[in-house]
């Protein structure tokens, strides 16, 4: 790959990373399997969980419950593309989230998970880059609590 195509690629799997995040966080979070191939996958073992396909992975994060509150930063995105047509990469994420917002915002605290994601993309024939397995790694982690009642 020339340098350019190669920075493409790479600018265009950190996006996929990014996206992911926003969409469950500021969008509607069954969108985020158009961000994978048909046949993407999401996994945490150690919560043996595996979502298989575009469909399970619509319904997976569609069902996020409707009054969770969260926000996810991302960092450390490191992309290494294998391919003209597939790359790899580590990302880092914290994760803060309440169940029961009712609205405005809730008092801080710890974030409930702490951890990064190991990515694998593919390029469509179409030249669009989407995810085509996401493995979640949790270095922390807590329950998701509910905020204060005022």
């Amino acid at each position: 790959m020339d340098p350019l195509e190669l920075l493409l690629a790479e600018r265009a799997c950190e996006r996929l990373v990014v996206d992911f995040v926003h969409r469950l966080d500021l969008g509607e979070p069954a969108s985020v399997a158009t961000l994978f191939t048909e046949d993407g996958t999401w996994e945490w073992p150690a919560g043996e969980r595996l979502v298989e396909g575009r469909d399970a992975l619509r319904g997976y994060f569609g069902s996020r419950p409707a009054d969770r509150l969260s926000r996810r930063l991302m960092s450390n995105v490191l992309v290494t593309v294998t391919s003209p047509d597939t790359a790899a990469a580590t990302s880092y994420f914290t994760t803060y989230r309440v169940d029961g917002h009712e609205g405005g915002p809730v008092p801080p605290g710890p974030p409930v998970q702490v951890g990064h994601y190991e990515d694998r993309f593919r390029r469509s024939p179409d030249g669009t880059w989407l995810l085509s397995r996401r493995v979640l790694h949790l270095a922390f982690a807590g329950p998701t609590p509910r905020p204060p009642k005022a």
